[in-house]
This record gives structure tokens, sequence and C-alpha cells, in this order.
């Protein structure tokens, strides 16, 4: 016999994710994340018996509760679910997954339907990993949530409605600090490998920042060579891809930076307790001229995977650095008036920002649109052994 669970499947920006109600679900803990792990169908590369898609853009969780702070309209609890390991990681957020909390909440009735005549919702969305509130602004139509529009995203066939996503009180989200360490441009010891290969520590050049998500910047160029010509952003991931020792120095960048804005420990802890957070973003400048359709290269690496597109919360952390003078990506960006165009894997992002300079700089603006859209609801099926009746509370 089987259990069955309310389920639904929700793309959100370049992700997809499986949306679930709190009150569907075990308490927080290990019999939770059991049943997540079951309905995902993990841990397995394929996720065959499960409802995930087998990659990390597709193995995302979107937990949905009451509010539970003053302001908002609802509490969103972010996982990224591992296919290698029974793990699921709740260290941060995912700004693509999130912009489908507001027309998912919309649909579901959470809140109340908008007045005729109205053509937009705004959503607070309390993000209980990060603890920020997280604005959304739907589009409508008759009082529900219109999917078909003009808004096209790098990464996503065709186009939708538009929903604008406002993460101007992320800064600091894990961390408590837009600069953790205090410093805009500092040397990293990435330290060398322990498997045996002789691959020695060196020294880079990086930008700690945490806006949306802690994220750590390096050259691009300083990981992948400087090359013969000019700047190839689905190249230079297509060969980060394919080369796993090049992922593995990035994983060791990314444990010593994690050390660095004292989310882990050790460096060798990162993978296993911090798997998702710092992300770590490869950025080079744009090609001169200016008819180039971007400011600045980003590369994004996460959970061990090159992003096929961008993360939006890491696009959050890339626009606050570019606008901060003296960061990495500061120095390699095209100057901007407020619009950072990042030009990534799939295409170009656009997001709204700016900053407030200082001894202590503070994040006062960043705003993205997305396109959502609901693809699927019904019912999860997990075995009773997972969660036996006795169980359920």
């Amino acid at each position: 016999m089987q259990r069955a669970i309310p389920t639904c499947l929700m793309r959100g920006g370049t992700s997809k994710g499986i949306f679930l109600y709190a009150k569907d679900l075990p308490p927080a803990g290990p019999l939770r994340d059991a049943v997540i792990l079951r309905i995902f169908g993990s841990p397995d590369v394929r996720q065959i018996d499960g409802l995930a898609g087998a990659d990390v853009l597709t193995s995302k969780l979107a937990i949905i509760g009451p509010p539970s702070v003053p302001g908002a309209d609802v509490d969103y609890t972010f996982g990224q679910v591992s296919f290698v390991k029974p793990q699921v990681d709740y260290g941060g957020n995912c700004g693509n997954l999130s912009s489908a909390v507001g027309p998912f909440v919309i649909d579901e009735g959470i809140v109340p339907p908008p007045p005729d005549g109205q053509d937009t919702v705004t959503i607070n969305i309390h993000n209980t990993n990060t603890g920020a509130i997280l604005r959304a602004t739907v589009s409508v139509s008759g009082g529900r949530v219109c999917v078909d529009g003009d808004t096209e995203i790098g990464g996503v066939p065709g186009s939708g409605a538009r929903i604008d996503l406002d993460f101007s009180a992320t800064q600091g989200s894990v961390t408590g600090a837009l600069l953790p360490t205090g410093l805009r441009v500092e040397p990293l010891l990435v330290p060398g490998a322990e498997d045996g290969s002789g691959e020695a520590e060196e020294l880079l050049e990086a930008t700690l920042l945490d806006a949306g998500q802690p994220m750590v910047f390096v050259d691009a160029a300083a990981l992948l060579g400087a090359g013969s010509g000019p700047f190839d952003v689905a190249e230079a991931a297509a060969r980060l891809d394919a080369d796993q020792g090049l992922l593995r120095r990035v994983e060791r960048l990314r444990g010593a930076a994690a050390v660095r804005m004292g989310i882990v420990g050790r460096w060798q802890d990162a993978e296993s307790l911090s798997p998702y957070t710092p992300f770590v973003a490869l950025v080079a400048p744009p090609p001169p001229g200016a008819a180039a359709a971007w400011d600045l290269f980003a590369v994004c690496v996460f959970m061990q995977r090159v992003h096929k597109a961008y993360a939006v919360t890491g696009s959050v952390a890339t626009t606050a650095a570019a606008l901060l003078p003296g960061t990495l990506p500061h120095r390699m960006a095209r100057p901007t008036d407020g619009l950072l165009r990042i030009g990534h894997p799939s295409g170009v992002m656009e997001v709204h920002g700016a900053v407030e300079d200082g001894s202590q700089p503070k994040l006062l603006k960043a705003a993205i649109t997305r396109t959502a859209r609901r693809l699927m609801d019904g019912n999860a099926y997990i075995p009773w052994s997972v969660w036996p009746a006795e169980s359920k509370m």
C-alpha cells in the first residue's frame, strides 16, 4: 500500500520544483527528509523511482505553509535535493524557483483574489531558509494567474507572463553581512588536491559577497586560462562541465570560501555540510564596443555542477558586486547606471540594482523579471513503509 501526498510541479524561471504543503508532511527532521527523498527518487542519479528530473535545476523543493512572521503572506522553504546522496540541503534559497511561489499561492487561493480590473498582485514571501521577505508581483486576469505573455528569459523556450521579483531585503542572507569578511577583494588560498594528483595549493584573487546568496567570484581566466580569442561563456561552461578535475578544483575553492565566510569550519566539510552554498561565479569582462548585449560574463557553479543558465539569487549577488567599487566583478563589468546585463551560457539575464557605498555598504535594490508556470498537480505516492500511519505527527 502507498500513502498519497498532494503535489504540484511548477516551473520557476529556469528551474523546476516539486511544491508540497507543510501540513501534508511530517515535521521538519529525518522523517520529513526521508519522505521528500522518496518523492524525488533520491538518491539515484536517474531518479527513476521518483518525480524529479535527474538534474540540479529540476531536483528542487518548495514547502509552502502559513506565514510565521508579520508582513508575510506565506512561508516558503526551499530545499535542494541531492540525487547522489540521501540529502536535502536547506542552506539557501533558489531565486528561480521563488518566482513560482507567487503564482502557486494565488491559484491555490492562499491569498484573497484580486479585485476585478486589477492586473497584478504583489505577494510577500517569507523565505524561511534565510529569513528574508521576497516580493513577487504577478500578472493576473479575472482573479487567476496569467500564463501567456511576451516576456522571454534565457534558458526557457518561448515566452510567458511577466513576474517581477524584488530581492532588495536579502543582504547578508546567510552570513549576516554584504561583505562577510569586510574585504572587497582578497587573496583566497585554494587547498591542493588530496587525491594524489599532485595539484598544489594556489592563491586566487576573489570577492566574497552575500546578497540573495553567498557567492565567491573569481577571474575566469585564472581558472580556465586566458585563451587566444574573445571569451565565449558557453564554451567556458561546456569545458568546465566536462572536466571533473577542474570541477574538483572549483569545489576546493568553494570550500575555502565557505570557511572564510563562516559557513563551515574546514574546507573539506563544505561538500557534505553545505553543498548548496556558497555559489561560485567565474567572471570575465565583456568584449569591447557599445554594441555588446551584456555588461559582464559569468558562469555559475553550484552543487558541483555548472548552471546551464544563471542562478537568480546568484544574479543578485553578482549585481551587488558589479555595482560596488573595488570588487572583482566591478573591475570587469562595463559601467552601468543600475541595469546589469549578465551574459551566461543560455543567454542574458537583466537585473536592476543599487548599492550604497561606504565602510559598511548596503544593498538598496535588486529586481529581476522571470516567468513561471504550473505544469502538473495531483498526488505523489510513497510506500507506507517510508512513513507509517503511526508516524504521521
